[in-house]
């Protein structure tokens, strides 16, 4: 029989995590797999995803605490999360160059809205970088394949270690940390309303109504590409648009 949730971990001791218990979340491993497999290069089977996935699950059962305002399942996926784009972003050896290129896009973004007044458009991006729309698109598709960015990675903490559910399930998390956070989210929903249809609506279904990029496709009637394209471009957009708000915790 599984252990309760409130067995994990009570009054901060944690419980023995049981086979039971791993089966019983097993499903959540591979609910966070399926959102993540847009970003699995070939070399790696999803296999794999879920093995790192359950590295995640086990430190989300032994470190989970009860008595925080965040459910287990939120908390769990986190971990998971964070335990799998790990282990993506250590199996890729191009990753200091994909972030150049993300840098490259944020810049060239930033330089036409500001000169512009208004939401760049991919075909002056293209233009301005000296490429194709094809090309352009590539780089987009690459820069989120890879992990490079992530809505998550917007509301962290400033170091970048934390993300905004772990903030405010820690127990080292003070009011001014929680509030910080809390403002950041504030924030970052008015720079999300201001974004194309198109991608505001990718941003919703992916983050809000917990699609696939392949599900999100399928509503829009896109391809899973076409829709990581939207997604990284939406988020580069989002780090342009915050970066003023936010300052150096969104450096890399």
């Amino acid at each position: 029989m599984s252990a309760p949730l409130s067995a994990v971990a009570y009054g901060g001791e944690p419980a023995p995590v049981t086979d039971d218990t791993v089966r019983r979340y097993l499903p959540l491993v591979r609910k966070v797999v399926r959102r993540l497999a847009y970003r699995r290069p070939p070399a790696v089977e999803e296999a794999e995803l879920v093995s790192w996935g359950l590295g995640g699950l086990l430190d989300a059962l032994r470190r989970f605490d009860p008595s925080k305002a965040a459910t287990f399942e939120t908390y769990a996926q986190v971990r998971i999360r964070g335990a799998i784009l790990d282990r993506l972003r250590g199996q890729d050896t191009t990753a200091r160059s994909t972030r150049e290129k993300a840098k490259l896009l944020e810049r060239t973004y930033q330089m036409l809205e500001t000169r512009h007044g208004r939401a760049a458009t991919e075909e002056e991006v293209a233009e301005e970088l000296g490429k194709t729309l094809s090309e352009l698109h590539t780089m987009l598709a690459e820069v989120g394949r890879n992990g490079i960015l992530s809505l998550e990675d917007l509301v962290s903490s400033r170091d970048g270690s934390t993300s905004g559910d772990e903030v405010l399930a820690s127990d080292d998390a003070g009011p001014a940390e929680v509030t910080l956070h809390r403002e950041r989210v504030a924030i970052l929903a008015q720079a999300v309303s201001r974004l194309p249809e198109k991608e505001r609506t990718v941003i919703a279904l992916y983050y809000h109504e917990g699609l696939t990029m392949r599900e999100v496709g399928e509503v829009l009637d896109l391809t899973e590409s076409r829709v990581s394209q939207l997604h990284s471009q939406a988020l580069i957009r989002l780090r342009t648009s915050l970066r003023g708000s936010l300052g150096k915790g969104l450096d890399r």
